[in-house]
């Protein structure tokens, strides 16, 4: 048998796994990709794309590093997407232009064809799909795992929509398993790569993606919320109510929202409103769900946060929610009082409870590198703190250290950096560590957490 034979052999047998194989079509497909941006690079360096644009009456737009890369991910789907997401929500880690590049994914990905929303109702709700009426084709978000459209019912009651983007399933288990070796291999190779846990990264997602694409938990953690919010007496804060005899693991109907996105300076001042109120209000609300039900949003970009037209606060998209057991509920209760009473050693402690740091590390130097970290945050107001300094300094503690944090307390993190820039925006003197309404507020939340605990705490 010959060399051309041998080859031919191997590619048809690479052709056929291909066909079979969905990580395979995946990787074809990673490297297709790279292959197109690269070319279309090319064309930007050799004035051949702006030439072809023109010929083809569009317009011609400069692929940049960052637009690439945002464009590449969208092309890859979910998953891609997913880590994009984690991009625009890390000021200070990624550098700024992919930043605000990646802020585009939050909730502006490209839509799918209304052929497969209408084919996907049928399939999930059959006959029930008769109660919903005026469809409208045009999205009114587009996401990572989904999209939205408005709709009513019937008895003319307003509601949106949630349908699953189609054969997500099979795209998270290929991407998946891609970004598992890819990962094992980052673990080995990487110089103090256990410090982000490549392989940790990768299951987290993993986990997270599977319970954002069965909207059943969706609908349960929206109805969780707002039972918790009734019982706490916050009646100015809301998530959609789900329609349950229109959920299933695909398709999600519930309540629709009317307002302005809390990061809409413009739209917020046409109406004449103050919103630092329900800012304050919303985030007594998020920090009552952490301490007493170790549940919280987690995911509050301003797409899923609205001042509503009779000036309530509303949450959306609970596909991702963060849980803490008992311990860490305790846990969190330390390191609050820690870090607003600037007691750094404590703040080390709990850290060091929660297994984030190593063995042998000096703890007193350990809380003074805390301390001139953290320090800013307690004396700044929010429209002082530039967190694009910040965060590399809490990274470089992280690295001297070798300390990590648990998942949960990054999720935190993301959130308060969300409220961080609504506060900017909204509210420009507060400091959510010196605020009366909220330090007088999470500290009696607190001490009655403590009460419940106690025979809970850690040792």
């Amino acid at each position: 048998m010959g060399p051309l034979s041998i080859i031919l052999i191997v590619l048809g047998a690479l052709l056929l796994l291909s066909v079979v194989s969905p990580t395979l079509r995946r990787v074809w497909g990673f490297h297709l990709l790279v292959l197109k941006y690269m070319l279309f690079g090319l064309g930007d360096v050799l004035r051949v794309r702006p030439l072809i644009l023109k010929l083809s009456g569009k317009r011609y737009v400069r692929l940049t590093r960052p637009m690439a890369l945002r464009l590449f991910c969208e092309d890859m789907g979910v998953t891609f997407v997913k880590f994009g997401q984690i991009i625009a929500s890390s000021s200070g880690v990624f550098p700024q232009p992919y930043v605000e590049e990646f802020q585009k994914v939050l909730d502006r990905v490209r839509p799918f064809d209304f052929a497969l929303v209408e084919q996907t109702i049928e399939e999930e709700l059959g006959e029930s799909a008769s109660r919903l009426a005026n469809i409208q084709a045009k999205p009114l978000a587009s996401a990572s795992v989904a999209q939205v459209h408005s709709a009513e019912l019937l008895d003319g009651t307003n509601v949106v929509l949630k349908v699953q983007r189609p054969g997500i399933d099979k795209v998270i288990d290929a991407d998946m398993r891609i970004m598992r070796f890819f990962a094992i291999i980052a673990r080995k190779v990487v110089k103090d790569a256990e410090l982000f846990n490549p392989v940790g990264i990768v299951e987290d997602l993993a986990g997270t993606l599977i319970e954002e694409t069965d909207f059943r938990k969706e609908a349960n953690n929206l109805e969780q919320f707002n039972q918790i919010m009734e019982q706490h007496g916050h009646a100015r804060v809301h998530a959609p109510v789900p329609q349950w005899d229109l959920v299933t693991k695909r398709v999600l109907v519930m309540e629709r929202f009317y307002g302005t996105r809390v990061d809409d300076v413009e739209g917020l001042g046409a109406r004449g409103v103050d919103a630092e109120d329900a800012l304050v209000e919303g985030m007594q609300a998020w920090f009552q769900c952490v301490l007493f039900h170790g549940f919280f949003h987690g995911d509050v970009h301003a797409g899923n946060l609205m001042l509503l037209d009779n000036e309530d606060l509303g949450f959306l998209d609970f596909g991702i929610v963060g849980r803490f057991d008992d311990i860490q509920r305790y846990q969190v209760t330390d390191y609050m009082i820690g870090f607003a009473t600037s007691d750094f050693k404590k703040v080390a402690e709990v850290i060091s409870q929660m297994g984030g740091v190593s063995d042998g590390v000096n703890m007193e130097i350990f809380a003074e590198d805390l301390k001139e970290v953290y320090t800013p945050l307690l004396t700044m107001s929010f429209s002082e703190v530039n967190y694009a300094n910040i965060i590399p300094k809490i990274n470089e503690v992280a690295r001297k250290h070798r300390m990590t944090m648990p998942k949960e307390f990054v999720l935190i993190t993301k959130q308060l950096l969300y409220f961080d820039r609504y506060a900017k925006l909204l509210a420009p003197t507060l400091n959510i560590f010196t605020d009366p309404r909220l330090m007088m507020s999470m500290m009696n939340d607190i001490v009655k957490v403590r009460q419940e605990l106690s025979t809970k705490a850690p040792n």
